[in-house]
């Protein structure tokens, strides 16, 4: 049976220093910091969830910045997401192009795909952007860090993963977890879930001359797509298994609990249930400015902070 997936929930990266990060989602990108929280396998390591207000799924974009950690670049390739590209409404395109060139920050158009005009962009460390001009995204944006309502990031758009064969990956997709083909170019395959809309869809560009991807600074770690219920979660972790995936125990991650796998193509996906969301243990009017940590890492408070590096932000 496929299981109801209701579209991306949020896209992580592994990144270089921290404040540099802060500064392009921030200052640059006009993003909310809905959570300053510590890397949950890793607590010496921030991790950064970046939003619209209150972090919806399918607007979350979440980054582990590890500076100083002995951490090599990562090479971008077949088994891993290579662009991740938010929604802006079509109209502001022209308003991020004088913002970019303003700040001395490096774009370029994209051909445009599937009747879209996008940006492309890349951020201090490396990884690639895209902001998609999209007019059929009636999410509420944030405004808070200084773009206004006509050209702020509406949230995700959807995301481009390369693997060697298709073949496996969209068999995979389209059963079990419920996704459609929307539209084809050369070497393109546009899946959506949920509708096929901004933050429902994914590309898988199909390369076989693809180099194999490592994980490591300015790539992306996994995508994960959002789910209603822990019930759910569960009975598609359980008939994963069944067809041979290997596929973790349910993990709790404060703010939504999450399984992860790797799809035939060898990128990493996650399925993340809706609740509780960030408001858990922060007023939606102050999200971002403590720093949050898992109950069992509070014992460890003094030590954790110490260990990670001074930041600064809005």
């Amino acid at each position: 049976m496929t299981h109801p997936i209701l579209g991306l929930h949020h896209v992580t990266a592994t990144v270089d220093d921290a404040q540099a990060d802060l500064n392009f989602c921030l200052d640059l990108l006009g993003l909310r910091l809905v959570k300053k929280t510590v890397n949950f396998d890793n607590h010496d390591v921030y991790h950064f969830y970046y939003g619209t207000e209150v972090g919806a799924p399918g607007t979350i974009w979440t980054t582990f910045p590890y500076k100083g950690r002995g951490v090599r670049v990562g090479v971008k390739g077949a088994g891993q997401v290579v662009t991740t590209s938010f929604s802006v409404p079509t109209a502001s395109l022209a308003a991020w192009r004088r913002r970019l060139t303003e700040r001395g920050v490096p774009w370029r158009d994209v051909e445009t795909r599937f009747g879209e005009d996008a940006i492309h962009v890349a951020d201090p460390s490396g990884l690639w952007f895209e902001l998609i001009g999209a007019d059929r995204d009636a999410r509420a944006p944030w405004t808070g860090n200084g773009i206004g309502e006509t050209d702020a990031i509406r949230g995700l758009h959807s995301v481009t993963m390369t693997v060697r064969s298709l073949e496996q990956t969209r068999a995979l997709m389209t059963g079990i977890l419920g996704y459609r083909v929307v539209n084809e170019a050369a070497g393109r395959t546009r899946l959506s879930v949920g509708g096929d809309g901004p933050g429902h869809t994914i590309d898988v560009v199909e390369d076989p001359a693809a180099t194999p991807a490592i994980n490591g600074l300015g790539t992306v770690h996994h995508v994960a797509m959002a789910i209603s219920t822990d019930d759910e979660q569960r009975r598609l972790q359980q008939e994963l298994l069944q067809m041979g995936l290997r596929v973790t125990d349910v993990r709790d991650r404060c703010y939504f609990n999450s399984i992860y796998f790797r799809e035939p193509g060898g990128v990493l996906f996650e399925v993340a249930t809706i609740q509780p969301g960030f408001t858990a243990d922060e007023d939606a009017s102050t999200l971002g400015r403590g720093l949050k940590l898992p109950p069992w890492e509070e014992p460890y408070r003094r030590d954790i902070e110490a260990k990670l590096p001074a930041i600064e932000y809005r």
